[in-house]
This record gives structure tokens, sequence and C-alpha cells, in this order.
């Protein structure tokens, strides 16, 4: 309880912190991105070969179909008349368990060039458990209209891990998947209109009125006229020069431009699994009282024998006898003032002694009576 208050305590330290620091700016880099740099997904199918028996089995078709695949076109025979005993010596040579099919995913950065390197996640799709010491073959990553934009192949890094034996099994993480960092080579230039476009955009991270406002008047500010002007609250439309080089350096000045951000809209983020709760300084409460309070049963039952007397012709028997206790614990009930803030919030919840599931369900509650002025989001 002590080591909740106690983190509850440094978190509103923590956004009391940035609130004296609100009229810091920030750049725009950090607030926007620009539309003609961004980022597109690729996808490939491979084959991981190396596993030590923990890749697919011969249950798996499409697996067993690749691996011939791709051996004919190394030129090694494997479909064709054949007797019963190469038949036969043919499939001992070939251990399917050693390989697994997997999915190949990756995001192909905006502005990519042939030549440079890319991250990549490797997931299995078949019944292999393990891909940990395994290397990808390599496997084309295709784009959603088709081409080839790149070329995954290398050694995986799994993390997850998965022992088992004598009837016991342990699993940490997920080693059904795997990463390769820089384990794709782009080979084709996706088209974007920066070159061509006379005029530029850029996106706001936050859809956000305020902010939106704020960056057209600071470049129109820095450069002049009429250069920004906002489409909405997400997009910012920017003139820039037509010289590639004096685009480059205009684009570099807008990006180093400090821009003061709206104020966010009042959140709170609740993580139910670990029973985070995340409350920004735009909160606020309105009047409500608040009570929280759990009803505990506690049932102990002690075993005990019967014994008779001497020669009073009675039995041996079992007897259980039952003590049951109820236990409500007294919890005081605390008064939120009309337009209380997240300080007060956390102090009166940290009064009563709330658990973080018990604060979880004061938010919802106060959500629910509509006291809760702010936006709930539970994941």
């Amino acid at each position: 309880m002590k080591k909740l208050s106690s983190l509850l305590r440094i978190c509103v330290a923590s956004l009391c912190v940035l609130a004296t620091g609100a009229a810091q700016a920030d750049r725009v880099k950090d607030l926007a991105t620009l539309a003609a740099q961004r980022p597109n997904q690729l996808i490939g199918y491979g084959l991981v070969v190396g596993l030590q028996g923990t890749g697919d089995d011969a249950s798996v078709p499409f697996t067993t179909q690749s691996m011939k695949a791709m051996l004919s076109q190394m030129g090694v025979r494997i479909d064709g008349p054949l007797t019963d005993f190469e038949t036969a010596a043919t499939a001992a040579r070939v251990d399917i368990k050693n390989t697994a099919a997997v999915l190949v995913t990756a995001d192909l950065p905006g502005f990519a060039k042939p030549g440079q390197r890319i991250d990549i996640n490797v997931s299995a799709i078949g019944k292999a458990s393990n891909l940990r010491g395994g290397s990808l073959i390599m496997t084309a990553m295709r784009g959603v209209d088709g081409e080839i934009y790149a070329l995954a192949q290398g050694a995986l890094t799994a993390t997850g891990i998965d022992a088992s034996a004598a009837g016991s099994k342990i699993q940490i993480g997920v080693p059904t998947s795997a990463r390769i960092p820089g384990g794709a080579i782009v080979e084709r230039v996706v088209d974007t209109p920066f070159e061509s476009a006379e005029n530029v955009i850029y996106n706001i991270r936050e859809n956000d009125f305020s902010t939106t406002t704020a960056i057209v008047n600071a470049i129109n500010k820095k450069f002049g006229g009429d250069v920004a002007q906002a489409i909405d609250g997400v997009s910012v439309s920017v003139r820039a020069p037509k010289n590639l080089n004096q685009r480059v350096a205009f684009m570099s000045e807008v990006e180093a431009l400090d821009i003061t951000p709206g104020e966010p809209p009042a959140r709170v983020v609740i993580n139910s699994r670990t029973g985070t709760v995340v409350i920004n300084r735009s909160v606020r409460v309105t009047a409500a009282a608040v009570s929280h309070g759990t009803i505990s049963v506690a049932i102990t039952a002690t075993n005990e024998v019967s014994q008779p007397n001497m020669l009073a012709g009675g039995q041996t028997q079992a007897v259980q006898n039952a003590d049951i206790a109820v236990a409500e614990p007294n919890k005081p009930m605390f008064l939120f003032q009309p337009g209380v803030e997240l300080r007060q919030i956390v102090d009166a919840v940290n009064q009563v002694g709330a658990t973080p599931s018990a604060l979880i369900a004061i938010l919802e509650a106060l959500k629910s009576s509509g006291s809760l002025r702010a936006e709930l989001v539970i994941i």
C-alpha cells in the first residue's frame, strides 16, 4: 500500500513539474510528420531452417511444399520416378522438424533507398514451437501493390524461452516470434511527391486545432506571407522552394521551429491487466462523494476424531468443524469538491488506502456518474 501511495505521489510530482514547464516550446519535428515521409508496410513468406527439432512436422503441407520448391530451384531433385528404396532413403534424409514456415513483416521508412537495411519481424504460422537458433532463408518482401521492395535473410534473434522436461514446462516470452535487426535490404524506391509537389504537407501527430494554428503562425512569422496554411486540425500545407537543395534546407528550418502546443484533452488511461493508472494534469472532477470497501469472508475448517469411551460400544468417527468469520473494513467516505485537481484526487484515494484495482473501480464509477470530466481509456 505504501508503495502504491509513493508511486502515485511520484507521478503527481512529475506531472506538476511538467505543468510548471508548460510554456516550454517543442520543435515542429516532435509534433508533426511529413506526409511524403510516411512508411509503407511489407510482408513476405519464407522458411526458417537450423532449428533443433522445434519446427513444423509433416502434417503442415505448405512447409513441405515450400521446402521441395526451394530445393528444386537449387538443382536438388525431390519429385519424380523413384523406387520404393529411393523414396524411403529420401524421406529419411529430409527432417522437416528442423524447418518452420514463417511470415516476415517490416516497415519500409519514407525516402528509403536501395541498399539500405531495415529491421524485420519473423512469426511462425505452422506448428513450430520455438524459433531460437534458426536462420531465415532469402525471402521477398512485397508491398500492397505486389511488387518486391526488399529481400530479407539472416540469423534470428529470439528472446522467448520454451523448455520442458519430466512433465514440467516453462515458457518465458513468445518463442515463436523473433526479429532480425537490419535483416532486409531495400531493393526498390517508393515514389513520393516531395520532389515535384509545389506544397508539402505536415500531419500533426495529435489532432489539435490549437497546435495546428500555432505551427501555421510560427512558420508565417519566420518566413512571412502565407507560406503555411491550415487544411484542418491535422494537416498544414507549406509552400516550399522548387530547387531541391533549397527545399531541403527550408524543411530543416521549419522542423527546428519552436512551437507551444495546445493543452491535451483530459484523459485517464487504465491498464486493467497490470493495474496501471495514468491521469494527465487536465483531469477535473465535479462534486462527488465516494466510498469504497469490500466484505471478506474467512472459513476455517478443522478435522477432528471422536473416540468413544472404553466398553461404550461406540465407533470412532471423523468430525469436521468449521469457523466462519465475516469482516467488513470501515472505509471512510471522501468528498470531491467541484473542479478538484489531480493532486487532490490522488491524496483522497490514498487516504482510504485504495489498491490499484480499487482505484480503477473508483474512476470507472466516477465516469459513470458523470463527475469525471475526462476521457476514460481502458487498455
